[in-house]
């Protein structure tokens, strides 16, 4: 066993002289450590856990990766249980976005960075498997005093690379032991095995892209091309590469004499310059055919056997007409399901040009709607009148004066062609609730002091906050509206509670934010009488008073006012809003929703069933009968 000092002296010795002993790749990675990174081989490295939010901004970015790579992964943990394994997938940066190991090691898997959100890239932990991989591109074994840092040198640690359909390094699939047998060759068969698997989760990725278009699989082998290919490449319906699996990346590099590395430039290939085969040639080439006759050849005399794989063909569908929704309705809409249904309403009712009525608690988006709607259609003007700053002596500000030869317009008429807000009309004198409540139905009005009645283009939009026993509006504003009625949700009972903070203290605080766990659950859990105008307040006292500074925040508890940290809170990790807020930072990972909880999987799923919680999926076209 080689002594720190003895390790460091090697790696001094080596960007001196090299070394004859050590593999290339090791000693490439120690020179990059040293000149590059600038790190010290005396210093003893502590391991670096990212914060929560940080891993769940990696792992949201890794999301379908990581639902493509678990079986995979849950496979290959499943042939080496029992021998102290410990299964790493890390992200292009090197963080661990998934993790898989033996619960008894867990406090020293952690000390020794082979945790969930550790980071592995050489900048950060020297010569490691993970980082050199991500430096390379090659598939290969950092064994105990192949590490640059003399407190890794007891793991020995085996990586392979995964790459995207476009040929960019997309993740790194590595196997480490804490401690294992001196001989570096132990490792060959864990090599053998995260390559393996590797391969295998490019092969399900290109295939989970690939329904609509062609995919040709090649193999060595006959009798192992149908159920275990070796590359694959994604084909337009012109025989053009529009993806591929790395060892297709190399196939299609040698035959073009290129770099497998510059994935860009393989990209958009026609088929002819690869193989000796044309588009045509596709069809001789499927399951139809025995795999022995499924020959090819590459343009520098490589042969493969072949399998074609033919596009999936679209059913006929009966599309149900329904609307799209604008990119401000959509962005008012957020995830929240009841915002997301009175959205859709909106959406409907926007076609037309029929008076609304907007109602909710102060706060609570009404404005914000009525100018999503009229950015949706209108091409008009938007005026908004606040009723509540309108006398009976002032009616010619809504109606306007006079006849056809000397017309003084109001608002009403300013409106034409666009949208008439009436904001709060119950604040309106009796006399100019009635002469508006005709407006409704007719869309006519008469200016003060005229004798002709005049027609209005504007669409009407009322916004209230609703029918009460006192100030409420008249009966004719309810009952003539009450078919274009929406309702908007007071701030507290939304479940995209915390998604909506994060933009309102974004804009106060000129910067991305993220909330820790109290934080978010003082959010969830506020009563927030004022809504979006109580927020509003907050965000702007946290950006005057917090003390932050960074282009990423992290805010917590402790940045909320005394007496919102001490009022207590009825909403804890089991709301429907933290839930959602957890389900949505973690990708819908039941797994590291239920480790943050600190609950099993069954428990989740049980509160998200109590809850009403569900993924929202994608809408599907339905089959027409035959």
């Amino acid at each position: 066993m080689q002594t720190d000092i003895e390790h460091i002296r090697e790696i001094e010795t080596a960007s001196h002289r090299g070394s004859e002993t050590r593999d290339p790749v090791v000693v490439q990675s120690w020179l990059r450590c040293l000149k590059k990174h600038g790190l010290d081989p005396a210093a003893r490295g502590e391991a670096y856990i990212l914060p929560d939010a940080a891993l769940r901004q990696h792992r949201q970015r890794s999301e379908d990766l990581i639902r493509i790579a678990r079986s995979g992964i849950d496979d290959l943990y499943k042939l080496v249980a029992g021998q102290n394994y410990v299964l790493l997938l890390a992200d292009a940066a090197g963080v661990t976005v998934e993790y898989l190991g033996e619960g008894t090691q867990k406090d020293a898997l952690r000390r020794s960075g082979l945790y969930l959100g550790a980071e592995w890239s050489e900048a950060r932990a020297g010569t490691c498997a993970l980082g050199a991989c991500i430096e390379t591109g090659e598939p290969l074994i950092i064994h105990q005093s192949d590490h640059f840092d003399i407190s890794h040198t007891g793991l020995s640690c085996t990586a392979a690379p995964i790459y995207d359909t476009a040929g960019q390094l997309a993740a790194v699939l590595d196997i480490s032991l804490l401690s294992s047998p001196l001989i570096r060759t132990s490792q060959s068969l864990a090599l053998n095995l995260v390559r393996q698997t590797a391969r295998r989760i490019e092969m399900a990725n290109i295939m989970a892209e690939s329904r609509t278009d062609w995919v040709l699989r090649l193999a060595g082998s006959p009798d192992f091309l149908d159920v275990d290919p070796e590359a694959a490449l994604r084909l337009d319906e012109g025989g053009r590469v529009i993806g591929m699996t790395n060892g297709a990346a190399r196939l299609m590099a040698r035959s073009l004499g290129a770099d497998w590395r510059r994935g860009a430039s393989l990209i958009g290939r026609p088929i002819e310059e690869i193989f000796n085969l044309d588009c045509s040639g596709l069809e001789q080439l499927t399951r139809q055919h025995e795999a022995r006759d499924r020959l090819i050849e590459t343009r520098d005399g490589y042969r493969l056997f072949a399998h074609a794989i033919e596009p999936r063909r679209a059913p006929v569908t009966h599309s149900v007409p329904a609307p799209r929704l604008t990119a401000e309705l959509s962005e008012l809409a957020g995830t929240d399901p009841v915002m997301r249904e009175v959205v859709g309403q909106a959406m409907v009712l926007a076609r037309s040009d029929m008076p609304m009525l907007i109602e909710g608690p102060c706060g609570s988006g009404k404005s914000a709607l009525a100018r999503a709607i009229h950015a949706g259609g209108r091409r008009g003007p938007l005026i908004t009148v606040a009723c509540e700053t309108i006398t009976g002596e002032e009616a010619a500000v809504l109606f306007g004066r006079g006849d056809l030869r000397s017309y003084e317009p109001g608002l009403i008429s300013a409106a034409d062609h666009g949208t008439l807000v009436l904001d709060n009309p119950e604040q309106l004198p009796a006399a100019l609730q009635a002469r508006l409540a005709s407006l409704l139905v007719t869309r006519r009005f008469r200016p003060l002091g005229a004798m002709r009645e005049r027609e209005s283009s504007a669409r009407i939009i009322v916004t209230s906050r609703g029918l009460t026993a006192n100030g409420a509006p008249r009966e004719e504003f309810h009952h003539r509206l009450a078919a274009t009625r929406l309702v908007l949700p007071g701030l507290a009972g939304r479940q995209d509670i915390i998604a909506i903070a994060s933009k309102v203290f974004a804009a106060a605080l000129g910067s991305g934010v993220a909330f820790d766990l109290p934080a978010a659950a003082l959010l969830t859990g506020h009563k927030w009488e004022g809504n979006l105008h109580e927020m509003e307040a907050l965000a702007r006292t946290v950006a005057a008073t917090g003390g932050l500074a960074s282009d990423k925040l992290l805010i917590g508890a402790e940045h909320f006012p005394a007496h919102m940290r001490g009022q207590g809170s009825d909403a804890g990790p089991g709301s429907a809003a933290m839930l959602s807020h957890l389900l949505a930072e973690n990708g819908w990972n039941i797994s590291a929703v239920a480790a943050l909880l600190q609950v099993d999987r069954a428990t989740v799923h049980r509160r998200m069933a109590r809850l009403g919680l569900k993924r929202q999926a994608k809408p599907v076209a339905r089959r027409t009968q035959p």
